[in-house]
């Protein structure tokens, strides 16, 4: 039963007819869950209709009431508060409704067809190669792969590119450095550490040789003209990068669809830089050649230097077109940090300005920093925090608190994985992702927060609850009126705003979302748990509690799945 499609004909019934375009879908998309439950199970605003009816909201929403009155055996009342319609659905309704459909729908439940036959391309991750990965690409990679997550659950087609960072000046200093700090034998023992530290090495001799910023050029330009010394330098910097991001991306669980590179581009933007002129869209100033975007009040979007480098915009642009051709989205959503809102915002505009209309598909999606106490990261100075170590240290942590509290849990290793790595994830999906990440082991691995073990853990103890019943979640034949205490309700109405956050979170590109929703469902069940018994319940209540309990446990699961987390059975 949708409650949101009855209401909506309810309401369109009861305030038509309409001077204007206005239908019972438009009704449809406005009702809300009231953040308090004093104010009812749904709610409708009633601004909209109010401009319709050239009457005031809160008056809008007396009248419709009014009209409604209570009605028959679906909503207990039906009132007003404000510029609301206010509807109280009788508990044993929506607990029969909602719980039938989860049991019926299982890990299918809130899905939606919405995006089927529309792709969306999603940029994230995206780390530098010849580099570590470092935790300046840790929250792109939990973000976008949740979103990733998301849209696949709405039916889109998804296309998750990890775009690599394999080309650009750092190139050419790391070759610069390698000559002069470093050797063969040194970089085959000690990997990216030797590379890290020659580059840093670089930068500070740089800070009073200027010589060595053009010794740096020089060779970029020498693998933009494919020299094969150049070129031979930068495959082997580049496939040390590679090893040891595959090994990371195993440990957290991501795969891509499509794995690429800036340097898969260098041939395609000389048509880039070409259509720019033949559009007359390329001014020359000081010797570099850049497309003026003062009109718009930005600066000018740079694309090639004055020694004829090709600049991110280019290669940008170049890799948005081969998208488009390749993969004809509907979106293509970007996954960077805050700081390079000018240079998509720039970018994005160049495209429009070529003339294609799918610029306004290409999306931007920024979030802030993670905040280790440690000031600005920088590889240049040495200043980083590297994945590896700190997706191990949170499996070491996790397993020393397993230990603690659960000694005899069995295959402790993989339960600790799943938490550590859980616990970081959800430490960051949990918050917006514009705001700044501060972390805290403390915290995110706090058993009893708001936290990733803290959802996990709740789904170990459902499914801890039906294992003792025998597996037997209910046998088909739930009396739902057993259901409406406060505690049942609060958990039943969770469940019936599952699928509206799922959705709510992927339209904002929110993971945030769905991750508190989560949260707010783990504390109702918990409190469901001890205000009413399970397993020594007569045989009727029992029978009702054990069919909303396997619902819990099946959209903890396939909550967490959404946000790339793994649903333990035992912790």
């Amino acid at each position: 039963m949708d409650f949101k499609n009855i209401i909506a004909q309810k309401i369109f019934e009861a305030a038509g007819p309409f001077d204007g375009d206005f239908s019972g879908n438009d009704i449809y998309g406005s009702i809300e869950t009231p953040p308090n439950p004093d104010m009812g199970d749904l709610a409708f605003p009633c601004y909209k209709l109010s401009k319709l009816l050239k009457k005031p909201p809160a008056a809008v929403a007396f009248d419709i009431a009014g009209r409604l009155g209570t009605s028959g055996e679906i909503f207990e009342r039906i009132g007003s508060s404000g510029a609301y319609v206010n509807f109280y659905i009788d508990r044993a309704v929506i607990a029969r409704e909602v719980i039938t459909a989860v049991l019926r729908e299982r890990e299918d439940y809130g899905r939606s067809a919405e995006g089927v036959g529309k792709t969306v391309v999603v940029d994230y991750s995206s780390p530098n190669t010849a580099k570590h990965f470092h935790v300046g690409h840790l929250r792109s990679t939990f973000i976008g792969g949740a979103i990733c997550n998301l849209y696949r659950f709405l039916g889109y087609d998804v296309v998750g590119i990890n775009y690599l960072g394999d080309w650009g000046t750092q190139f050419g200093k790391l070759i610069v450095a390698y000559l002069r700090y470093s050797c063969e034998d040194a970089v085959k023992r000690d990997g990216l550490d030797e590379l890290l530290r020659i580059y840093v090495k670089f930068h500070e001799d740089a800070e009073n040789d200027s010589s060595l910023e053009d010794e740096a050029r020089g060779w970029m330009l020498k693998m933009q003209d494919g020299d094969a010394e150049a070129m031979r330098y930068w495959k082997w910097f580049r496939d040390l990068s590679v090893v040891a991001f595959d090994r990371i991306y195993e440990l957290l669980g991501v795969k891509f669809e499509y794995t690429t590179g800036e340097s898969f581009y260098n041939d395609k933007m000389g048509p880039v830089v070409e259509e720019l002129a033949e559009k007359n869209l390329l001014i020359k100033s000081d010797g570099a050649m850049i497309v003026g975007l003062e009109e718009f009040k930005m600066p000018p979007c740079l694309i090639l230097r004055s020694d004829g480098g090709t600049l991110y915009p280019t290669r940008d642009i170049a890799a948005a077109k081969h998208r488009k051709d390749e993969f004809d989205f509907y979106k293509c959503l970007y996954l960077t940090g805050m700081e390079q809102n000018l240079h998509f915002a720039q970018w994005f505009k160049v495209v429009g300005l070529m003339g294609y209309d799918w610029a306004d598909s290409l999306v931007h999606v920024p979030f802030g920093l993670i905040n280790f106490g440690t000031g600005r990261l920088s590889t240049r100075k040495g200043k980083v925090v590297l994945v590896e170590p700190l997706l191990n240290d949170a499996i070491a942590k996790t397993r020393e608190i397993i230990e603690q509290k659960s000694p005899g849990l069995a295959d402790k290793d993989r339960v600790a994985r799943a938490v550590g790595i859980g616990a970081l994830k959800f430490n960051d999906l949990y918050n917006s992702r514009i705001k700044t990440i501060n972390f805290s082991w403390e915290r995110m691995l706090n058993f009893e927060g708001e936290t990733g073990p803290y959802v996990q853990y709740t789904h170990a103890r459902a499914c801890s609850i039906l294992r003792k019943s025998g597996d037997a979640a209910a046998d088909g034949d739930v009396d739902f009126s057993l259901l409406s205490d406060e505690c049942s309700a609060a958990v039943v109405k969770l469940m019936m705003a599952y699928g509206d956050k799922i959705k709510d979170a992927a339209d904002k590109y929110e993971p945030y979302i769905l991750a508190r929703h989560l949260v707010d469902f783990s504390q109702a069940f918990n409190r469901f748990y001890v205000e009413n018994p399970v397993l020594t319940a007569d045989a009727k209540t029992k029978n009702a509690r054990l069919a909303l309990v396997s619902c819990v446990k099946t959209l903890l699961k396939t909550g967490l799945g959404l946000l790339g987390i793994e649903a333990v059975e035992v912790m």
